[in-house]
């Protein structure tokens, strides 16, 4: 480990551009003759178009779904049997299906105008009836969102590890059924796409605020029918992503359709109200759970079955029952469960897309089994965290394979949990008069760089495979690193290049990281999942050591020694009696070639490493979070007193951003325990529409979060890497719910949903007051 290599806490290199407004996002790309684009959206969540009136000046500058013939549907594939999927147009052409589905593209030379443009446009819409919640879908006789699947079932999983046994000598049952709501991704920057034609090289060109540029081309060729070679997608600065930008958007497809059709640069910039009404959202899931325990309070079984209300069609390229699959795989998390049985139900709904992200499913599985833990201490009469140390996996145990055939990573989650709990116990608390003060614990596993193996067994577009990064020694011994991953926010220009300084000993100021364009970096699948330190950082570390190779052979002609007889020392290639830095190596073979045998002419410093963690494996990073609430019992608002995460994502490339990572993942989590939620009235219209009514957690609802790490390497990874991403998004609805269920204990409310809104805290308040009432009633 080096000063400046794996482990250290360099700032980030990309800040400066970043802090003194030099960041280049696709709204500050300019083009001649650009023309922006503004969509008419149904106003209607179920409806038949029986027409579309244009405006008779509109010309070639209002396009319908029957002007794209040959443009495919956006479908994506899926392995689980029986799973419904269905293509989904870029435009509606016979029937609208959620409020916000596009039915006409305007185009003019700014979008003010252009959406002048798009208010003349007038669908004519013959209302159908709609379901707008799962109990709704699923009621017999039920509109059918998609009339010829003849149900609402889009996907339906069963996995049953054998729980008679275990429920036999169970002597405490209980039961919980837990809801968590609907978000939108809200990430700084909305989605965008600027496309243009290219004709002298004969390609489409697309800019895209995306996480995923070679995904993007894929999609794009499969809607166009075009080869790969004649599409090009770059990303500029992405301002945040969340998964959010890691799908297909119908967007994406009609602006690339529309530059085609006019060769012109055509340009879509998504506005908060388009984002918020009309974007994919983030999981809306309904857990209905039985634990089976002893009288300790030792869980024997779990039987549980998920429902997700999946919107209108399938998100590209994961489908529409991602979320049911990795919620059930995870759902018993780090402990040692004897016996697990899950069903999964995916319905299809009038509203948006669900996307399987901002952390995909795992934050809702965590707030189920965790509330469903401290339910079951409550019946039992024992403390939470001793019920969860005697559930845990042990470490003496990692690592190991879960009932439902998973293999963890090796780590030792007593005693984060321990460390969660010594950290909030050293605090004292003040709730100030009239409020009740509460405390709450969340334990999680995080399935990062999910592995080739995993995804290939749901059969999705998708396939991680191994990561690949080209490494271009310069002439001057400066480092050029082309990956295929996009960052958005995650500091990768700075690890990254770190894990090359780690490797070479070069300055990582003299490293720099390219990315966000299909025509310079390898094939990738992109950023998601927790994925880019593991599979990126370990295909550079190839990569690197490729090139160390190279330059020792160069070195050791000029020392006229053998290359095993060379060895790479803090950027310098010393020999038995000589040495020489790696600067002068590379000048030796750009520019003394001469000075060289035949056979080290014929490969340059130009490699390519790729990477894949041992036998396809995916590292587990896990945490512990404590949380501290006051509960106003008068008002039902919720104030975090404290936050204690005390995580494990192995070895740290960079503390700093690591501690970056978390802090920001912990805020979006509060956000989720506490704030955000897209509500839907019963005919499908979307009820918060700004930031008026879609709440999001501002610095003053963020308390001081305290860190604390582990560092247990992974056996599987270059430098026992986890990834980190996603892991502080995890635990705090369940860690706050659980801590707002222990500050109410003394009225008998519990809360089962997030976000715990003031209202609905104030709603189990009042069901335990009724459900005390209707007690004192029957004992009279």
């Amino acid at each position: 480990m080096t000063d400046t290599g794996v482990g250290a806490s360099l700032p980030r290199k990309e800040d400066d551009r970043f802090l003194h407004g030099r960041g280049r996002y696709l709204a500050d790309i300019e083009m001649p003759r650009m023309l922006d684009v503004a969509f008419v959206r149904s106003p209607l969540a179920h409806a038949e178009i029986v027409g579309i009136d244009k405006p008779e000046d509109a010309g070639e500058r209002v396009f319908t779904a029957r002007d794209m013939d040959g443009v495919a549907p956006i479908r994506p594939t899926s392995n689980v049997a029986g799973h419904r999927i269905v293509g989904s147009p870029p435009m509606a052409l016979t029937r609208v299906r959620f409020v916000g589905e596009i039915i006409a593209a305007c185009l003019a030379p700014n979008r003010a105008q252009a959406e002048d443009l798009a208010e003349r446009v007038v669908p004519d819409l013959k209302e159908l009836p709609v379901v707008a919640s799962i109990d709704a879908a699923m009621a017999e006789g039920a509109p059918l969102v998609h009339a010829d699947w003849g149900t609402n079932l889009s996907m339906e999983t069963r996995f049953d590890s054998g729980i008679e046994e275990q429920v036999a000598r169970a002597t405490v049952q209980v039961t919980r059924t837990l809801d968590m709501a609907r978000q939108a991704m809200v990430p700084l920057e909305g989605k965008g796409a600027l496309a243009h034609y290219d004709a002298r090289d004969g390609q489409l060109v697309v800019y895209s605020s995306t996480q995923s540029p070679h995904m993007i081309r894929n999609a794009l060729c499969q809607c166009l029918g075009l080869q790969q070679r004649q599409v090009r997608v770059v990303a500029p600065d992405v301002g945040g992503g969340f998964g959010y930008k890691a799908i297909l958007h119908p967007e994406e497809v009609i602006v690339a359709w529309l530059a085609l059709r006019l060769k012109r640069p055509v340009r879509w910039l998504e506005d908060r109200f388009e984002h918020l009404t009309a974007g994919a959202n983030a999981r809306q899931h309904r857990y209905r759970m039985t634990a089976h325990a002893d009288d300790r309070g030792r869980i024997l079984a779990l039987d549980a079955v998920l429902t997700t209300d999946a919107g209108a069609y399938s998100i590209w390229p994961h489908t529409n029952g991602f979320d049911a699959i990795q919620a059930s795989g995870i759902l018993t998390g780090p402990y040692d469960i004897g016996g697990y049985r899950v069903r999964t139900m995916t319905v299809a709904t009038n509203k948006p897309p669900l996307s399987p992200y901002r952390a995909v499913a795992r934050p809702g599985a965590c707030f189920a089994m965790e509330t469903l833990v401290d339910a079951v201490a409550r019946a039992v009469g024992r403390d939470p965290v001793e019920v969860r140390l005697e559930n845990l996996v042990p470490a003496a145990a990692m690592p190991y394979k879960a009932i439902t055939g998973k293999e963890y990573d090796s780590g030792d989650y007593p005693a984060s949990l321990r460390r969660a709990r010594a950290m909030v116990d050293a605090v004292s608390a003040d709730a100030g008069p009239d409020r009740l003060i509460g405390t709450g614990y969340a334990v999680y596993t995080e399935h990062t760089a999910v592995s080739t193996a995993t995804i290939s067994q749901i059969g999705v577009q998708m396939m991680p495979g191994f990561e690949q990064v080209a490494a271009l020694m310069q002439p001057d011994g400066s480092l050029e690193i082309r990956v295929g991953v996009q960052s958005h926010g995650q500091g990768m220009e700075t690890t990254l290049a770190q894990i090359a300084s780690e490797v070479l000993g070069i300055d990582p100021q003299r490293v720099s990281v390219r990315h966000g364009d299909t025509a310079l970096s390898p094939y990738s699948t992109g950023t998601y999942a927790s994925r880019a330190i593991v599979m990126t950082g370990g295909a550079v570390a190839a990569a690197a050591d490729k090139l160390v190779f190279k330059l020792r052979e160069i070195a050791a002609h000029m020392m006229q020694c053998t290359a095993d007889d060379v060895r790479l020392e803090a950027g310098e290639l010393v020999g038995p009696g000589a040495s020489m830095t790696i600067e002068e190596a590379a000048v030796i073979w750009h520019f003394r070639p001469f000075d060289l045998p035949e056979e080290l002419l014929r490969d340059g410093l130009e490699v390519t490493g790729g990477y894949r963690p041992d036998g396809d494996r995916a590292p587990f990073a896990y945490a512990a979070h404590a949380a501290r609430v006051a509960v106003d019992p008068e008002l039902g608002t919720v104030e975090v007193l404290d936050y204690v995460a005390v995580d494990d994502c192995g070895t740290r490339v960079n503390p700093m951003i690591v501690d970056g990572q978390v802090l920001g993942g912990v805020a979006q989590g509060i956000g989720t325990a506490l704030f955000e939620e897209v509500p839907f009235d019963d005919q499908g219209q979307p009820l918060a529409t700004t930031f008026g009514d879609y709440s999001v957690p501002a610095a003053s609802e963020i308390p001081m979060i305290r860190l604390d790490h582990m560092e247990t390497r992974s056996p599987y990874t270059r430098f026992g890497v986890k990834g980190v991403g996603e892991g502080g998004a995890i635990a705090p609805p369940a860690a706050l719910v659980n801590a707002i269920n222990d500050a109410l204990r003394s009225t008998g409310a519990e809360l089962c949903a997030v976000p715990a809104t003031p209202r609905r805290v104030l709603q189990a308040i009042f069901d335990a007051q009724d459900r005390a009432a209707g007690k004192k009633e029957a004992a009279r």
